[in-house]
């Protein structure tokens, strides 16, 4: 599914010009599953944390029984190869990903040593920095590890996601604000979640039913740098309504201020802002 425009697919040894088909209807990961991707972003030149990107897909693959095929190093060689095609201005959306080629008697179980690899790079603009979403609630939840493979960025997750999206916009709102099991707020349907109040900011401590961030991770680094203190901890929807600046963060934009919860409104604030500002300055200096 393209999203974007000026794609370029790595698959089966090389760069292929376009949305080059990669896998077989036979394959594992077509009909049981067996699909991790990571996302990655060229903006302004920068690629910020592309290591840590790739490394973590080789990650998600373990989750899913897979083994991985290509190192980080390499796989960070291959995409820079790849972007080399594009404008330097260019914004490019970066997924490596992994899929099951073959099972094992039964088909369910993938075979380790039988794994797809490809990239795809898409050119996808990055949103406005004045760009904001709204937020609502969803009595989808996210899972747990006994139940789904939530320590991998996994496709088979999505649908949940998905269905999430769908409920939210069938009532006129742009994102929806979920909870893990216990009904504690994990993130949103597409993204970490962060909230400031009295200069402070929270999020939701990692508790085994979301993927914290590697954008999450590098805001709360910035953030304790500049002086903000910033608490990994226990949240509520009250703690939302309850707040003064809510913003979603996530690889495909980094920041992407929230300006409602329902019928609760927010000023796009200073944390925000200083949030957008600080990143952008580590992303320029740390290439």
């Amino acid at each position: 599914m393209a999203v974007g425009k000026n794609i370029r697919t790595y698959f089966d040894g090389k760069w292929h010009d376009g949305d080059a088909p990669i896998m077989r209807a036979a394959d594992h990961g077509a009909w049981l599953g067996s699909s991790v991707f990571d996302g990655a972003r060229r903006f302004d030149g920068m690629t910020p944390d592309l290591a840590a990107h790739c490394d973590r897909v080789n990650r998600s693959a373990e989750a899913l029984m897979l083994t991985p095929t290509v190192t980080t190093e390499q796989m960070v060689e291959l995409i820079r190869e790849g972007l080399e095609a594009y404008p330097t201005e260019a914004a490019v959306y970066i997924r490596p990903m992994y899929w099951g080629i073959d099972g094992d008697a039964t088909a369910i179980v993938p075979q380790a040593d039988s794994t797809g690899f490809a990239i795809c790079l898409e050119e996808i603009p990055m949103a406005p920095e004045a760009a904001s979403v709204t937020l609502t609630t969803t009595r989808f939840r996210r899972p747990v590890l006994e139940s789904a493979v939530v320590n991998a960025k996994a496709g088979c997750l999505y649908p949940n996601n998905a269905r999430m999206l769908a409920e939210a916009r069938s009532k006129g709102f742009s994102n929806a604000l979920v909870t893990d099991a216990m009904g504690n707020v994990a993130e949103t349907a597409t993204a970490n979640i962060f909230m400031a109040k009295d200069g402070e900011v929270f999020t939701p401590a990692p508790n085994g039913t979301f993927l914290a961030g590697i954008t999450r991770a590098r805001h709360i680094d910035n953030l304790r740098r500049d002086g903000v203190t910033v608490h990994e901890t226990v949240l509520t929807f009250d703690d939302f309504h309850d707040t003064d600046e809510v913003f979603m963060s996530g690889n495909m934009n980094k920041v992407t201020p929230v300006t409602a919860l329902d019928d609760t409104q927010y000023q796009i604030g200073p944390i925000t802002r200083r949030t957008r500002a600080l990143y952008w300055d580590w992303a320029a200096s740390n290439q």
